[in-house]
């Protein structure tokens, strides 16, 4: 029994993780096919499009034809007017009037503007240009801009409780180590705190014989028999009583008999992942100092490593660039030489804008709690206590 009873166990520890990682693989999975599906999308109707010359386009070849011929009859008197004409003509010129779309909307290229989409950092260096892809633009980030937010608030849960776990851990580790300092200097009897530790402690495992309970009571022979036995009894019955209300709690197994009940309680489990999603987030409570050095880390990190690819960009200037696309705002006026490259580098956008949405909320918080403080102060009243919730 013992050797079929554990790979049922192992089944359904796994069935259990699964279930439990779903709804964050669904939506992380969403949102990766959902940006292919847009990249082959645009790589189609704007990579396709036909090359129009406009009117502005020749326009500015006729001026520039002007420059040049007006350069080449006065060329030591006119040099300085030349650059000023030309840099003011060069200006007024758009991108799409030299570059083949084809070489702009590959594939990567198509789903590298996706990602800038949905994550509302919209660099500005690639843009539709054709009618149909502008409105299919404004239907894909009404859909995608959502999504993303989703998968930044589920995937804000869960670096919410690493940190919160990892704050409350390092300051228990603090207590325990100001706690040993304070009672260093005194001594106490190990035997006794460990003896009623033991007599004090119940057993929920399997339910313990009369002779085990017996074995275990070493005081039960100085006492009489009439209050002995009571004793015995007692415990038997507080024994009895806490394993069965851990049978209770497991989940009824029926693997071959009956899998729908097993089936049904699973779907609801997974319903209430669904539901619990952002309640994490709304409980996070760790020092906005805290948040901004974890910020100024990882983009640091990022910065260090991005200079192998982008040679243009130095050390400070990527750490400018990966400021400005965190915090989705992208001016543009950092070009990327190397967009596949930076595709791969999409997780990290996604977790440091999961970072960056944290730490906006938290000071968001504080200014709340900063304006609750400024009001009560002018109004001369004092602030009702915060209430505290049991965990």
């Amino acid at each position: 029994m013992a050797s079929t009873s554990q790979p049922l166990r192992g089944k359904k520890a796994c069935k259990k993780l699964f279930w439990a990682v779903f709804p964050h693989a669904c939506f992380i999975l969403s949102l990766v096919i959902y940006a292919f599906l847009g990249a082959l999308m645009f790589s189609h109707i704007e990579g396709n499009r036909k090359v129009n010359l406009s009117e502005e386009y020749r326009k500015f070849l006729q001026d520039l034809w002007n420059i040049s011929r007006n350069l080449s009859d006065n060329m030591t008197e006119n040099e300085e007017k030349f650059k000023e004409e030309i840099h003011e003509l060069f200006n007024t010129a758009k991108q799409d009037w030299f570059v083949n779309p084809k070489d702009i909307w590959t594939f990567f290229g198509s789903l590298f503007f996706c990602c800038t989409v949905f994550t509302t950092v919209g660099y500005g260096n690639t843009y539709p240009v054709t009618r149909i892809g502008k409105y299919l633009c404004m239907l894909y980030a009404l859909f995608g801009i959502p999504l993303m937010f989703l998968v930044l608030t589920d995937m804000g849960d869960i670096l919410a409780t690493v940190l919160s776990k990892s704050y409350n851990e390092f300051r228990k580790l603090q207590s325990k180590i100001l706690a040993s300092k304070l009672c260093s200097g005194f001594t106490y009897n190990k035997g006794a705190e460990l003896k009623s530790r033991a007599q004090s402690k119940v057993d929920i495992n399997e339910p313990l014989t009369i002779m085990e309970v017996l074995k275990s009571q070493s005081n039960a022979k100085g006492k009489p028999t009439k209050y002995r036995n009571a004793e015995i009894f007692e415990m038997l019955i507080a024994r009895e009583n806490e394993h069965t209300k851990l049978a209770r709690n497991k989940s009824i197994e029926r693997w071959s008999s009956c899998p729908e009940l097993t089936r049904g309680k699973t779907m609801s489990r997974v319903i209430e992942n669904f539901d619990k999603i952002g309640q994490e987030l709304e409980k996070l409570d760790v020092p906005i100092v805290l948040m901004v050095l974890v910020i100024f880390v990882y983009i640091s990190c990022a910065a260090a490593i991005l200079p192998n690819w982008e040679t243009s960009l130095d050390f400070q200037e990527a750490f400018y660039f990966c400021f400005i696309t965190l915090t989705t705002i992208g001016f543009g006026d950092t070009q990327l030489e190397h967009p596949k490259f930076f595709l791969f580098f999409s997780l990290y956008i996604i977790i440091g804008m999961e970072i960056v949405f944290i730490a906006f909320k938290l000071g968001q918080e504080r200014l709340i709690c900063l304006y609750k403080k400024l009001i009560s102060f002018c109004g001369g009243k004092k602030l009702p206590s915060k209430k505290v919730y049991p965990k």
